[in-house]
């Protein structure tokens, strides 16, 4: 069974009034201390004002909700020594000056992308997904291209920006979009094509190096993977789990497709970053480019193609009645910023719905 593993990024937030904070620092340091020299699950990222964690790899999602709650829970508890919370959004519904990191990376993208290095304080949710070579890796990446706006409308967890109602369900995926290298690509047909295209891209000296490569999915530079790096962090840590649970799926499907010879669907770019838009803007609470058709159609729809078009991967796992119960239950209450805007919409203040939010996070 292939194994799956998650880094989350969480953004630092005042305890009391829900803004902000540049505490990663401080919250680095505090987990460090208490590992005690033992593995450290967590990381600096680009601004001062979020942290990131990473799962092991599991084959068992129960193990791997396990692994995603205790990790917020330690985030949080760190952060809470500091006056401070973690809470799970894509952006901060508050008005933030973010800080960068102090790191040579952070300050050459500074140099190099200026304001759009800045205003990235965005919070996303990656998937690896094992394989077995970067063949059979690409292969994947071919075949699940279509579904990718898929998982980003179901994780859509991003309304606000800078103290207003952006008018999207996911408006990280649209800040996120403003890196050169960044959304879908075309078919690559093989691995040595894939990794031609990279070393041209970072051969042109506008990206610092192969991490900077920033597809909806790629192949993993450090393990032996499919990295899907499409989703918004998720409100709740279940949503989180399904999206592992769909991604695996989709993998696997789509290894078992190009390992008999199945041919990739041949949507052009344009299209599927029109998909990845129309994702964004309407989350689960409007109309969706269907991933087989590229036209219009319910969100729930859309929902349901995908699992059928999973299903046998699903099965073959043992999750495919959780993931049945998940999807009914996401759908029911609908996505991260669908329950951001109706707290809003009962609290009247953005500050309440940090507050909220920071106690959904942890459970």
């Amino acid at each position: 069974m292939r194994s799956v593993g998650v880094e989350e990024e969480l953004l630092l937030v005042d305890a009391v009034s829900g803004e902000p904070r540049a505490l990663a620092t401080a919250v680095l340091a505090a987990a460090e201390r208490e590992a005690g020299g033992q593995e450290d699950v967590f990381e600096a990222e680009l601004h001062r004002q979020q942290v990131e964690f990473a799962t092991r790899p599991q084959t068992d999602m129960g193990e791997l909700a396990a692994e995603i709650d205790r990790c917020r829970a330690e985030a949080s508890r760190h952060a809470e020594g500091l006056g401070a919370a973690v809470v799970a959004l894509g952006t901060s519904p508050l008005s933030v000056s973010p800080s960068l990191g102090f790191g040579e990376r952070h300050r050459w993208l500074e140099e190099h992308f200026g304001l759009t290095t800045q205003e990235q304080l965005t919070c996303g949710c990656h998937v690896h997904v094992s394989v077995e070579s970067d063949e059979e890796g690409v292969g994947v990446l071919d075949r699940i291209r279509p579904w990718l706006s898929v998982l980003l409308a179901m994780s859509a967890n991003s309304p606000f920006w800078q103290g207003q109602d952006s008018g999207y369900s996911s408006y990280r995926s649209r800040v996120w979009g403003r890196w050169p290298s960044a959304g879908p690509v075309e078919v690559f047909g093989s691995a040595e094509r894939y990794h031609e295209q990279v070393r041209d891209m970072v051969g042109t000296g506008a990206l610092l190096d192969e991490g900077m490569v920033y597809f909806d999915a790629r192949l993993s530079a450090a393990y032996p993977t499919v990295e899907i790096r499409v989703a918004d962090v998720c409100l709740d840590s279940s949503t989180t789990v399904l999206i592992a649970t769909l991604a695996r799926a989709l993998v696997e499907t789509a290894a078992a497709q190009w390992k008999a010879g199945l041919p990739p669907s041949r949507h052009r770019t344009e299209v599927l970053r029109l998909a990845a838009w129309r994702a964004a803007r309407s989350g689960l609470e409007g109309r969706l480019l269907h991933p087989l058709t590229m036209r219009p159609a319910p969100a729930e729809a859309v929902v349901r193609a995908l699992f059928d078009h999973v299903r046998d991967a699903l099965e073959d796992t043992g999750d495919l009645l959780a993931v049945q119960e998940a999807l009914a239950l996401l759908l029911k209450t609908g996505s991260g910023a669908h329950i951001q805007r109706e707290l809003l919409a009962r609290t009247g203040e953005l500050p309440a719905v940090v507050g909220e939010c920071v106690r959904r996070t942890s459970g």
